[in-house]
């Protein structure tokens, strides 16, 4: 099935439900030459992540800043990750500095496995550093090695969230699905973690754990579109847990904008055709997010 929307819907889309704008957890900014070698990965398509993923907003800086303003996201994310150790510092460096300068961009940061990963991420919250991300599957390490336990111990202790990469969609690797995480989870239970794409495919698995733990969320990210439900079709019979899990304020939205093979709006549709009510999809799409961080820039 094809998006039966464009983006140009968008604003009637917010203006039905009330809402002032959208809150995006789950975006992606990064230094040129990373985001010109991320899309070479997604050009290269089928033999690295199973299927053909075409960009739809491959633009500059600015016009996907631009056309985040015109969508009407007021608040997002600059979600980075490293892949390999010594580059996190930098990364963060970046994603700082650019939130620095973007309106309605929250402060991101990001970490890896390796000798001071305590001392920068410390450093990132001491920048003000309010919503980080880890990509297991990318990274490709565990995310239970004790290289990592003091830096799970201090967000947990500032209570600043990570968006964590954890399900094995779209290709499972060593450290994916919900036991890798899990056992973090088992020894720090106040970590507030956002598992990304709602834990596709092992939607049941992660929904039972953002059950389970209090600080423990979902991103719709990518969840729920025709793209996804082609491949991991999420199970009619957890709707109605999952629209619980989003009136206590545990679900997000996310996107994963710019790199999406579709509209933006798709995403949107996605989550509305799922008819969980109103009330789940203002909170989904706005309030929950800014219950979140509460001190957020907004566009």
């Amino acid at each position: 099935m094809m998006a039966s929307v464009i983006d140009d819907d968008v604003p009637a889309f917010l203006a039905r439900l009330g809402l002032p704008g959208l809150a995006d957890v789950h975006t992606h900014f990064l230094p040129e030459r990373m985001q010109r070698r991320v899309w070479a990965h997604f050009d290269e398509g089928a033999p690295l992540i199973g299927r053909e993923w075409p960009i739809t907003y491959r633009g500059t800086e600015l016009e996907r800043i631009k056309t985040l303003n015109d969508l009407g996201v007021r608040t997002f994310s600059a979600l980075a990750y490293a892949h390999r150790p010594r580059m996190a510092a930098d990364l963060n460096d970046w994603t700082l500095d650019f939130a620095a300068r973007t309106e309605g961009c929250l402060p991101s940061a990001t970490f890896f496995p390796e000798d001071g990963v305590v001392a920068y991420t410390r450093k990132a919250l001491d920048r003000g550093a309010l919503i980080f991300k880890v990509h297991l599957q990318v990274g490709g390490f565990d995310p239970g090695t004790a290289e990592l336990d003091g830096v799970w111990g201090l967000l947990a202790e500032a209570g600043v969230p990570v968006v964590v990469h954890a399900g094995s969609g779209p290709v499972p690797a060593v450290f994916t699905g919900p036991g890798p995480i899990g056992a973090v989870l088992a020894r720090h239970p106040r970590l507030a973690v956002v598992i990304a794409h709602a834990g596709a495919p092992e939607y049941e698995d992660f929904l039972g754990i953002a059950e389970r733990y209090e600080r423990v969320r979902l991103d719709t990210t990518m969840a729920f579109t025709d793209f996804f439900e082609a491949e991991a079709p999420y199970p009619a019979a957890l709707l109605p847990r999952l629209r619980e899990l989003g009136l206590a304020g545990k679900v997000l939205l996310g996107s994963d904008f710019p790199n999406i093979p579709y509209p933006y709006a798709h995403q949107l549709e996605a989550l509305a055709r799922l008819e969980l009510g109103d009330d789940w999809l203002r909170a989904v799409c706005w309030s929950n997010a800014r219950a979140l961080f509460p001190d957020a820039p907004r566009g």
